[in-house]
């Protein structure tokens, strides 16, 4: 069953709100906006699968618009804390950032990773290999929800490599909130699955953020 009639099906719990598809369209949801707990118990679950896995199977930092800036370079110049200057071929010099998952500020663009939420292998592993290569493309260079793609230290996003909310979390204590509605925004944004122990790592980070809510549209 996918995400969208996992979700459907639970449109009669109350506060779920699911936006509605337009007239003539199948109705289909297109934006869920939820308690995170109730978004959580919607994934589907299924056991994960590497067998196959290519990081060049995600054709990644792509220059999507044609305006010189890459998917990389356009992270950062939106989550710019203070614009940098952008030179010729999108060259960023100056500006500063805030990496959340330890709640530091950093001036240094080249000291920072673009974190995919949801690591490229997890959302193999939790789907992803049954896409064709133009949606894994779409899903590595997602600039459509400000939430898919985050500009974090390299030292945690290296720290963080591929693990899932059962092996790593953010070190932050004021980022854990954040970081739980953003990995299960991304797994629901993307129909992706998740296997046993990473649904009880979520339900046990719900439990600590009790008004945390999930809005997120639906990739398509």
């Amino acid at each position: 069953m996918t995400i969208r009639s996992l979700l459907a099906a639970t449109l009669a719990v109350p506060l779920l709100s699911v936006a509605a598809a337009p007239a003539g369209a199948e109705h289909a949801p297109t934006r869920v906006h939820a308690p995170v707990d109730q978004v959580i118990n919607a994934l589907p679950v299924a056991d994960e699968s590497r067998e196959g896995y290519k990081r060049t199977k995600f054709r990644h930092w792509v220059d999507a618009d044609r305006d010189g800036c890459n998917t990389r370079s356009e992270v950062l110049l939106e989550e710019a804390t203070e614009k940098p200057d952008v030179g010729p071929r999108c060259r960023i010099d100056g500006g500063q950032w805030h990496s959340y998952y330890e709640d530091a500020d950093t001036t240094s663009a080249r000291g920072l990773d673009i974190d995919h939420m949801v690591p490229l292998a997890e959302a193999w592993d939790s789907g992803a290999s049954q896409w064709d290569g133009q949606r894994r493309q779409r899903y590595a260079n997602d600039l459509d929800w400000d939430r898919s793609l985050v500009a974090v230290t390299a030292r945690y996003n290296r720290q963080k490599a591929d693990q899932d909310p059962s092996t790593w979390w953010v070190p932050a204590d004021n980022a854990s909130c954040q970081y739980l509605t953003d990995w299960v925004g991304v797994k629901t944004r993307w129909g992706l699955a998740v296997d046993e122990k990473e649904l009880v790592a979520l339900r046990e980070r719900a439990a600590e953020c009790p008004e945390a809510v999930v809005d997120v549209p639906l990739a398509n």
